[in-house]
């Protein structure tokens, strides 16, 4: 590919797991307005919980989660006691008109918590929710954790999805972020969680780490291919040390460039599907059987803020700190700092600081966004059968978008507008184009290729 085209799609974009995207959040949406909302919510209607444990034992400098490292385990004893009241303050807010079809835990490290506490949260979950009988159970497996109880503790609570956190196996790579990982502690927590009936295993892949090239992103990637898991997600490295303050730890001069980062990706890319993955949107691949394989291929697949998903719950509701919410209304999000958190719902309020209200124009953008980000594109037809004469505006825009594309990543078609196969690196950038709240100038991002 030109690698003047790289450079031009290279610019920093958002990720787009929300629209408004979260810089845009603002302080006005308080506690008693996201009870309002979650009070609003339809009887019968199915929402998913992501479940926050905002704690590591060490802290891997290329990390840009809200997250926290511990040497003791008394902070996570209270942040759990907090954590049990914001689900009791939820549960009674919603007085089991909800229905519950997914629960995520991610992190920081959740499997730093004990089984039994781990254990304690599901039952107090499922005391409080209906779940329904086919709920997904997904959590973010840190593999240095983890031992034969905590296996089995992820057994109790009914783990029907694993996500673990690869990166990159070389130990040059490893040094230079703080993370340490073998192939062979992987191998064993996929096998340990294979033994105990979980179906659907998750590996992530970095690129643009430093010290990495071309030749080690393809060797992570063929170890981590041996390990046959279901999907693979394959991130850039998202390097913003303005807001990740750890991130000034990685010397930027052994950072690779827009170039080598691209090469990387295409490199890993070009393995993994012919391996007879998937690719699914920007960044994940999955085996054709795999349910987000078919989704993408049916035009279901949807994004929110743990990427791409299956989900198609009327709401998700976010426990614990900086956890973001995403109900009808709008997004709310939780304090961030678990100090503040924990102050808020040990009171018995809700701990929410900030978020966002939606209007007619910010839900047909994010229709617009999700599907271009999901799909490759989107139908002008719907648009207009789902928002009406408004639509025009956005099909207005994506004409002038496709006729003034010189680069072939964008076109108009028949029905609609999709990316190209050589726009596909740069779905952030296309879905740019139609975000408005870009132009206020809030908020910083990471390249986008």
């Amino acid at each position: 590919m030109d690698e003047d085209l790289i450079r031009k799609y290279a610019a920093p974009a958002p990720r787009y797991t929300s629209y408004p995207t979260a810089p845009h959040f603002r302080p006005g949406i308080s506690a008693g307005v996201y009870r309002d909302w979650l009070a609003a919510l339809e009887p019968g209607a199915t929402v998913s919980l992501y479940v926050h444990i905002p704690f590591c034992d060490r802290l891997c400098w290329f990390c840009a989660c809200n997250t926290k490292q511990v040497r003791q385990y008394a902070p996570l004893q209270h942040y759990l006691e907090a954590l049990h009241a914001e689900i009791e303050t939820v549960a009674s807010v919603l007085d089991g008109r909800t229905r519950v079809g997914a629960v995520h835990y991610g992190g920081g490290s959740p499997t730093m918590l004990k089984p039994d506490d781990l254990i304690a949260i599901d039952q107090h979950l499922r005391s409080r929710f209906r779940f329904l009988p086919e709920a997904e159970i997904a959590v973010e497996i840190e593999a240095n954790d983890m031992d034969e109880g905590r296996f089995d503790a992820l057994a109790a609570i009914g783990l029907s999805r694993a996500s673990l956190g690869v990166q990159d196996f070389d130990p040059r790579v490893q040094k230079a972020i703080n993370r340490e990982q073998s192939l062979d502690d992987t191998r064993l927590a996929v096998e340990a969680v294979r033994k105990r009936g979980v179906k659907s295993v998750n590996l992530d892949l970095l690129y643009g780490l430093p010290q990495q090239t071309e030749a080690s992103v393809a060797a992570t990637t063929e170890q981590a291919l041996r390990l046959a898991p279901d999907r693979l997600a394959l991130f850039g490295y998202a390097h913003v040390p303005w807001m990740k303050k750890h991130q000034t730890m990685i010397d930027e001069a052994v950072l690779p460039g827009p170039l080598e980062r691209f090469r990387q990706f295409r490199r890993a890319a070009s393995l993994i599907s012919a391996n007879g993955y998937e690719a699914i949107g920007l960044d994940h691949f999955a085996r054709p059987s795999d349910e987000m394989a078919v989704a993408s291929r049916d035009g279901w697949l949807r994004r929110n803020f743990q990427g791409y998903t299956c989900d198609r719950a009327d709401a998700l509701i976010g426990l614990g700190a900086s956890s973001v919410s995403q109900l009808p209304q709008g997004y709310a999000q939780n304090a961030p700092a678990a100090a503040d958190y924990e102050r808020r719902v040990s009171s018995g309020d809700l701990a929410t600081v900030r978020g966002i209200e939606l209007s007619d124009a910010d839900r047909m953008r994010s229709w617009v966004i999700e599907r271009l980000m999901c799909d490759l594109g989107f139908s002008r037809c719907e648009l207009l059968a789902r928002f009406g004469e408004a639509g025009r505006a956005v099909v207005d825009e994506a004409d002038y978008l496709a006729a003034a594309d010189s680069d072939g990543i964008f076109e108009r078609n028949g029905t609609g507008y999709i990316v190209t196969e050589r726009g596909r690196p740069f779905m952030r950038s296309i879905a740019a184009a139609f975000d408005r709240y870009l132009q206020t100038g809030a908020g910083r991002h990471s390249a986008a290729v």
